[in-house]
């Protein structure tokens, strides 16, 4: 996963069979060599997993999951989807703690259990932290992105497969950013505590939370941030490809 940017885009709970056709304009896009160290990766809902990678198998775009249930082998639990499962249809990414499903009861030990579970079974990880607006307000991003990054990889040794994404809570979906040097700053920290905690001084770290075509050229001017794990903008392929074009530019 080396020298490459990273335009991740997560669909959330939208899209129908129809709007995968939506996506063959990123598909020629990801043909094209001018934008070759652009990695391109969907994650659709699980619904859509299957037609997703039929449409895109000719291309280098690649195939993620929203999330997935830690436990391992088939079991009794209704509407969960496993690591297995989740392979079994042609992807290779799994999103693990997504601020939208940590607010839902997800842990820090249960997406620990999780990013384990993916790991064993060579799925890549995209590992979501960052602070609510309440933390923020009382200067705790630090001890909360500390906090989650020690428990959520307790006893996983170093491993490439994973990406971090800084995802302040406060910025997904309201049209927030933080400004460009706090953001630096916290990207900063993500890597000492990574560094400190796990040795790992070259992490692949990317940044979500509102990643629009306006507000881009700003965001791309950090050289610390790897990529972008995209929501709503990354659901029309016109707004989606000019955030691609405009970053690798």
């Amino acid at each position: 996963m080396t020298n490459n940017m990273f335009f991740i885009a997560n669909w959330k709970m939208f899209g129908d069979f129809k709007s995968v056709n939506s996506i063959k304009k990123v598909i020629k896009l990801s043909k094209d060599k001018k934008y070759k160290k652009a990695k391109i990766i969907y994650c659709p809902p699980y619904t859509l997993l299957d037609k997703f990678f039929k449409i895109t198998k000719n291309s280098k775009i690649e195939i993620g999951a929203q999330n997935c249930h830690h436990y391992q082998n088939p079991g009794p639990f209704t509407g969960s989807v496993n690591v297995d499962l989740i392979k079994s249809i042609g992807a290779k990414y799994v999103i693990i703690g997504h601020s939208e499903n940590r607010s839902s009861g997800d842990t820090n030990h249960n997406i620990n259990l999780k990013i384990k579970s993916a790991l064993k079974k060579k799925l890549k990880v995209i590992f979501c932290i960052g602070e609510t607006l309440k933390e923020k307000r009382k200067n705790k991003t630090n001890s909360v992105l500390n906090s989650q990054i020690i428990r959520g990889l307790k006893n996983i040794k170093k491993n490439n497969n994973i990406i971090f994404a800084y995802e302040p809570v406060w910025s997904i979906g309201t049209g927030l950013v933080p400004k460009n040097k706090d953001l630096k700053i916290q990207i900063n920290v993500i890597k000492k505590i990574l560094s400190k905690f796990w040795r790992l001084n070259n992490p692949k770290i990317i940044y979500g939370g509102s990643v629009n075509p306006k507000n881009i050229n700003d965001l791309r001017k950090i050289s610390s941030i790897k990529g972008f794990l995209v929501g709503g903008a990354s659901q029309k392929a016109k707004n989606f490809i000019d955030i691609i074009k405009k970053t690798i530019n």
